[in-house]
């Protein structure tokens, strides 16, 4: 639905929960960070890992497939601007399957 690359800080939370304002989301399943108790309102929040499994496989498969976000791998690459344009087709390709122009080589 929407991402923010940052580090876990409470302007980047702000970033992400305005990017999710435009959907009408009617519960958040999250960890214990304390930038969500600020950001999300208390009737819409879960705290715990009951629903949050399906994500955490997802960001595995996420870090495994795009090896550049690790630093110990040679395609590692320090352009912030680089990330969000891979993340972003990769997130479109991966999960909504509509950038029909990376099939076309």
């Amino acid at each position: 639905m929407a991402w923010h690359n940052g580090k876990r800080t409470d302007e980047s939370c702000k970033i992400l929960m305005d990017s999710l304002s435009i959907f009408d989301i009617s519960i958040y399943h999250t960890d214990a960070w304390e930038s969500y108790f600020k950001h999300i309102p208390a009737h819409k929040h879960k705290v715990g890992k009951d629903n949050t499994w399906k994500i955490e496989r997802k960001n595995l498969n996420f870090r495994t497939h795009l090896k550049r976000l690790a630093r110990k791998t040679i395609c590692f690459s320090k352009s912030e601007i680089l990330h969000d344009i891979i993340i972003g087709l990769y997130i479109n390709k991966y999960y909504f399957k509509n950038v029909k122009f990376l099939n076309a080589a």
